[in-house]
């Protein structure tokens, strides 16, 4: 399954949030480094940011722009230089009334103009169904069977759908899902669970963001999609480098400037960091005890943290690395070192101090 990353794009649809033109240049190589098959840049006729972009990249990855299906927005994507056109527009009945305020008709005849448009200038062309998921799936395989694109990207534009509505809707389209892809946002909490859902129908290409970066809760977080592809029950080759996953995606996030909370999956200082006596005492042992994967499979690192929290298991265990025999009153004094340290150890620490005990 290909991936398209929009963390350029989405990323600054946030409220106050702009990326400068070197910091997109610095993201969009980090993601090409992952290998992820798309980057979305931006919205060229917002501005001249993905033009100058485009002017100083030399991806893998194909460049992409949005653009609503207009001609002045995929001239200006065209003028840009993208590779790939994402021509988008409403789909849904709600939306074609309060959005667009046209019938089918004239969104046909709009999308396959716009299509059109950008095909003849040599670009590929991707067209995303805005509010997909809410859309009859006859009237999108009637639009998908007029528009002239290489991909159909079916989106959950107001992050409504959950696994078993992300099935039923793909199951009941007649387009080939070989040249459908999905755009999930994470309202409900669970826009990665929703691509992976896609991704078990046969997709061929997931939307996806660093972090999950986007406009509301974000979107579909690539990490977390890539991991739970190689690591979890999935089985979806998804075409990245693994063992560079979590130090890329962390470039991508330096280069915005952007942070994340510590309990974020995967990206979070504490996402493989354990402190409680009883884990941190099995995992001195055996790390599987209380981890699903090692996290340097994805270029992460466990941090087993030792203080107060710390049990009389676990210090048994750090004076026998220590090549301490763990008496009771060794294991005592332990304890009380470790309770009267003004921070958390790290191992490496903690074992140094076991050492000191006679």
């Amino acid at each position: 399954m290909k991936l398209l990353d929009l963390t350029l794009r989405e990323g600054e649809q946030r409220p106050g949030v702009e990326y400068s033109v070197d910091r997109k240049v610095a993201a969009a190589r980090e993601l090409d480094a992952l290998g992820v098959e798309y980057v979305q840049v931006g919205f060229p006729v917002a501005d001249d940011r993905t033009a100058r972009v485009c002017d100083r990249l030399d991806l893998d990855a194909a460049t992409t722009g949005i653009a609503r299906a207009v001609p002045g927005d995929v001239d200006a994507a065209i003028e840009a230089g993208v590779d790939v056109v994402n021509v988008f527009a409403p789909t849904s009945d709600r939306q074609l009334e309060h959005v667009l305020g046209k019938d089918r008709v004239e969104l046909t005849a709009a999308a396959t103009a716009a299509a059109d448009r950008a095909r003849e200038a040599g670009l590929g062309v991707h067209f995303d169904a805005m509010d997909g998921f809410r859309t009859d799936p006859g009237a999108l395989d009637d639009l998908f069977g007029a528009v002239d694109a290489d991909l159909y990207t079916v989106a959950d534009t107001v992050g409504s759908r959950t696994p078993t509505g992300v099935v039923e809707r793909l199951d009941a389209l007649d387009t080939d899902l070989e040249r459908v892809g999905v755009h999930f946002h994470d309202d409900l909490g669970v826009a990665t669970a929703n691509t992976l859902a896609a991704a078990r129908c046969g997709v061929a290409k997931a939307d996806v963001s660093v972090a999950g970066l986007g406009e509301r809760a974000g979107n579909a977080s690539l990490e977390a999609v890539a991991a739970s592809a190689l690591a979890g029950d999935e089985c979806v080759d998804v075409g990245l480098d693994e063992g560079s996953l979590l130090p890329g995606a962390r470039a991508v996030l330096d280069a915005l400037g952007e942070d994340v909370a510590p309990t974020a999956p995967l990206l979070g200082e504490d996402a493989f960091a354990h402190e409680s006596g009883l884990h941190t005492a099995a995992m001195l042992a055996e790390p599987s005890a209380f981890e699903p994967f090692d996290p340097a499979r994805f270029g992460g690192e466990r941090r087993l943290l030792f203080g107060a929290a710390t049990g009389r298991g676990g210090a048994r265990r750090l004076l026998e690395r220590a090549g301490r025999e763990p008496t009771d009153e060794r294991v005592r004094r332990l304890l009380d070192r470790l309770d009267a340290a003004d921070r958390e150890l790290g191992l490496d620490e903690a074992v140094a101090i076991a050492d000191e005990i006679a």
